[in-house]
């Protein structure tokens, strides 16, 4: 060992360990040019090295037996059935490169962690910052097969003008030319012409915020978000809405009730216990609303009350009632029927509404008789009732006529309120002296009708077989099958019933997976619209997980008429056609859910026609839910991202391969 170690260094001196390195780094150059060439080129190989040899085998380096031959490979590529061509002599150009790699698409954010989240917050819009910011639609060639397909360009912003914009009630040119506005035809619907509706981005008021949470929205707003202080200065003493700084304030009265919508409503139970308001008295009209508090306070109280009232003079009452969170809608009684089933509110409620009930031999009184559910309560609270002066003793005389004509019943009469009840059946009308007006409607007519139907001056008939007055109380009735499914065009009543049943179960399952897998009870959710709501079962879904919101169902008239099972649930509908704008202010909805909406309409109208009505009412910062058939996705895609919409496409719980998707979208924040 010794002698080992002293000479040591004599052997790495020695010419063997110099011709042993040379040998090695001759061998390493010789590999990597070998390498080099192999991989480099498609045409052109001197050297041939296989990297993919067996693990067991040692990898080998040799000359190649393809040196100074070349290969059509692209024919062996697109083709691989064909035998490769002979070899030609190498081209003396240098050979074009390769083709970039295919770009890979992905949806969502990368986190801190390096992980694909979906799950982000997103920021506002601004137009001014997208390229080729214009309107309509082209078609394109695919590159390189010929094939065409639909390109939406992106859509362009409305005037100034248009912020508060209601396409069929804003109709200034159809309105000028009405034959007669002295019955309140001009605040009834009056759509544009086809090819004349909306076809931009109805933009927010300057400064447009967040809107204010509820429960806070019922006693406050964003000044910014309904900038309009006629309603304020027009009925500032009557303490229904006023102006703090930034803020609009609700102090919760009214015309008839100064002193605050609670105090009104315990009034109207001590006159009357049975209305018991939240178990008998469910679902409320308040026509004439105002700013919505008699409803807003209703709400405590497990009463579902729908506000309307024209957009007349005091034009901004339903948009206030919808940013503070209570059901709203624009609607006026004038000449046609209003847009919900007979038996469809347990009580109708009137104060100060400056409606002529009388007028016309009864007519609008008449439309909400058939309105009323059997047994139901209308109350008025109006000067006549309690004022001794001559002429309006002689409109409540004139009302004690017509409604015992109608055969209610005038249950109590105390300060300025008077409640009359509807009868439960036909009996009593069919008991008046022959020739009394007004008549009771033809057996034929049906009161369920009510798509651009007139008004008429008979009684709706009550069904003979109860239907509508047999329903339970609340909370039961959201889940109890009611006698009117069998007034529901489908083959018997046993498959009524399975389909009700199946529905509800179908979207308890559903709403139960949304609140677990995407947070649904984390969303500011308050006011809802289910664009095809069949029987309801997906607002009662909501319900049942207490997600704190109110949905409006909306029954398309290109379907069955459910809207009658949606009343004896206890929830809002309206009948609409979807090929049309819908009555309502812009901005005024959180979430809309369409299901199966678009396959059935688009036979019938444009499905861009009906999303930029959707972006139209849609609050920004709201959310969009559509599940529909795969066929109608791209479009619906390109229409989203054309409205500056961010679009997801998800899977149904019945994976990638159902013949539903899931579209979810969120709206931005447009800048005027």
């Amino acid at each position: 060992m010794k002698g080992l170690s002293s000479g040591g260094g004599d052997v790495f001196k020695s010419t063997t360990l110099i011709k042993f390195l040379a040998f090695t780094l001759l061998a390493i150059a010789f590999f990597y040019f070998g390498k080099h060439w192999s991989d480099g080129s498609q045409q052109q190989q001197l050297i041939f090295f296989n990297s993919r040899q067996n693990p067991t085998t040692s990898q080998f380096v040799s000359i190649s037996p393809n040196f100074n031959k070349t290969f059509d490979l692209s024919s062996i590529i697109n083709d691989t059935n064909l035998i490769p061509p002979p070899a030609v002599e190498v081209a003396s150009s240098p050979p074009p490169p390769p083709p970039p790699p295919p770009v890979v698409e992905r949806t969502g954010i990368v986190n801190e962690n390096g992980v694909m989240n979906d799950e982000f917050k997103v920021g506002d819009f601004d137009p001014e910052v997208v390229e080729n910011w214009g309107v309509g639609n082209e078609t394109v060639d695919d590159e390189g097969g010929g094939v065409q397909r639909f390109k939406v360009k992106k859509f362009g912003l409305c005037p100034a003008s248009m912020r508060e914009y209601i396409p069929c009630l804003d109709n200034v040119e159809a309105i000028r030319k009405l034959k007669s506005t002295e019955r309140g035809e001009k605040f009834e619907r009056h759509c544009p012409e086809k090819g004349k509706g909306l076809n931009c981005l109805v933009p927010p008021p300057r400064g447009y915020r967040a809107p204010i949470p509820w429960p806070r929205s019922r006693d406050e707003v964003w000044f910014s978000n309904v900038p309009h202080a006629r309603l304020a200065e027009d009925k500032g003493g009557q303490n229904w809405i006023t102006i703090d700084k930034d803020k609009f304030k609700f102090p919760g009265g009214g015309t008839q009730f100064i002193h605050g919508a609670n105090q009104y409503l315990d009034q109207i139970e001590k006159m009357l216990p049975e209305i018991a308001f939240g178990r008998h008295v469910r679902v409320a009209l308040d026509i004439g609303c105002g700013v919505a508090s008699f409803g807003a306070y209703l709400l405590s109280r497990n009463v579902l009350t729908l506000s309307i009232a024209p957009k007349d003079v005091h034009e901004n009452q339903i948009q206030f009632a919808l940013e503070r969170g209570v059901p709203a809608m624009v609607a006026a009684i004038a000449t046609h029927r209003l847009l919900y089933p007979s038996q469809a509110f347990e009580l109708i409620h009137c104060s100060r509404c400056r409606i002529n009930w009388t007028r016309d031999d009864g007519i609008l009184l008449l439309e909400v008789n058939r309105l009323l559910r059997a047994g139901g309560y209308f109350v008025w609270a109006a000067q006549p009732v309690y004022k001794h002066e001559a002429v309006l003793e002689g409109q409540w005389e004139e009302m004690v006529n017509l409604t015992t004509r109608l055969c209610w019943n005038l249950v109590k009469k105390e300060g300025y309120i008077a409640i009359w009840q509807k009868p439960l059946n036909n009996s009593c009308y069919l008991s008046r002296e022959e020739g009394t007006q007004p008549p009771l409607c033809d057996q034929h007519d049906d009161p369920d009708n009510v798509w651009y139907v007139d008004l008429k001056a008979c009684i709706a008939r009550l069904p003979e077989e109860g239907y509508g007055a047999n329903i339970t109380t609340w909370p039961s009735r959201l889940q109890y099958p009611p006698d009117r499914l069998k007034s529901i065009q489908v083959d018997s009543f046993v498959s009524r019933k399975e389909l009700f049943e199946a529905e509800s179960k179908f979207w308890k399952e559903i709403i139960e997976s949304y609140v677990r897998a995407w947070h649904w009870k984390k969303f500011k959710l308050r006011n809802v619209m289910d664009m095809r709501a069949g029987y309801g079962g997906f607002a009662a879904a909501l319900i049942e997980n207490q997600l704190d919101c109110w949905v409006l169902n909306v029954v398309p008239v290109s379907g069955q008429n459910t809207l009658p099972v949606i009343f004896d649930r206890g929830l809002l509908g309206v009948m609409h056609d979807w090929c049309e704008p819908f009555d309502t202010y812009p901005r005024t909805y959180d979430l809309l859910h369409a299901n199966s909406l678009f396959s059935i309409e688009q036979k019938r109208c444009n499905m861009s026609t009906i999303m930029l009505e959707m972006d139209r009412i849609l609050r920004p910062g709201g959310r969009v839910y559509i599940r529909d058939s795969v066929a109608v996705m791209d479009e619906l895609q390109d229409i989203g991202k054309a409205m500056g919409w961010h679009v997801t496409l998800r899977d149904t719980s019945e994976g990638p391969h159902a013949s539903y998707k899931i579209l979810t979208c969120d709206k931005h924040l447009l800048r005027a």
